[in-house]
């Protein structure tokens, strides 16, 4: 099995050489082992655990949920039920943010509703809501959640 540079190994795995650097750092990649003149020798298989890596994070599992899914693969006594609960809770979150942002949305679009030409920028209540806070907050900081 043919060694990788950081360059080979970044350019075969999709990413930046500072993505590299940044996983090794994090721990998630392990340091490889260098050469006589300081280069790193990537195994070849660091290229799928990179990829591996990338994918978690498109489908918004964060860089420590991803390691902890990569742990998860390499068990021997662990199971396809284990790795289920961490995509359901990870469903979970991505639920809890799509009502978030649909409130968000409500608020702005109520805030823009209220914003009519004519209004000098003191009068306007989107800035009035930016400066003093004048949303229809709950006691969490978040919008409320209101049903039109």
């Amino acid at each position: 099995m043919a060694a990788l540079t950081i360059g080979e190994l970044a350019k075969r795995a999709g990413v930046g050489v500072e993505t590299v650097r940044f996983y090794e750092r994090k721990g998630i990649l392990e340091e490889p082992p260098r050469t006589a003149s300081g280069y790193r020798q990537y195994p070849e298989d660091a290229v799928e655990r990179i990829r591996f890596i990338q994918r978690a994070k498109e489908l918004g599992f964060s860089l420590a949920e991803a390691r902890s899914l990569l742990d998860l693969q390499v068990r021997s006594d662990a199971e396809c039920h284990d790795v289920r609960l961490r995509a359901e809770k990870k469903i979970a979150d991505i639920d809890e943010k799509v009502r978030d942002l649909r409130a968000m949305r409500r608020v702005l679009s109520e805030l823009t509703q209220a914003c009519s030409e004519g209004k000098t920028s003191r009068e306007c209540p989107i800035l009035d809501c930016l400066a003093h806070g004048s949303t229809p907050m709950g006691a969490d900081g978040r919008p409320r959640m209101r049903e039109k």
